[in-house]
C-alpha cells in the first residue's frame, strides 16, 4: 500500500460501501468474508460456496477390484 492510497483510505471504503449497497440485489448477493486469518477466510469461504449448491447423491454400481495378484519375486 503506498502512502497515497493510505490517505484516501476512508473514501476507498466509502466507495466500497456505497457499491455493496447499490448492487446486492436477490438475484446477485454481495457476501463479506472477514480475512484476518486468511486460512479461516478461504475455508469459511468454501463452505459458504457449496452449500449454496443443491445436490443429491448419485446412484453407482459398486466397484469389483479383480483379486490382488502376488510375485514372490518383486520381495
Amino acid at each position: 500500500m503506498d502512502l497515497e492510497s493510505r490517505k484516501r483510505w476512508e473514501l476507498y471504503t466509502k466507495a466500497k460501501e456505497v457499491m455493496l449497497q447499490r448492487t446486492h440485489i436477490p438475484e446477485a448477493p454481495w457476501w463479506v468474508v472477514p480475512a484476518v486469518e486468511k486460512k479461516k477466510a478461504r475455508l469459511n469461504c468454501i463452505h459458504h460456496l457449496l452449500s449454496q449448491v443443491n445436490y443429491t447423491e448419485v446412484a453407482r454400481d459398486p466397484i469389483v477390484l479383480p483379486e490382488r495378484q502376488f510375485d514372490p519375486n518383486v520381495l
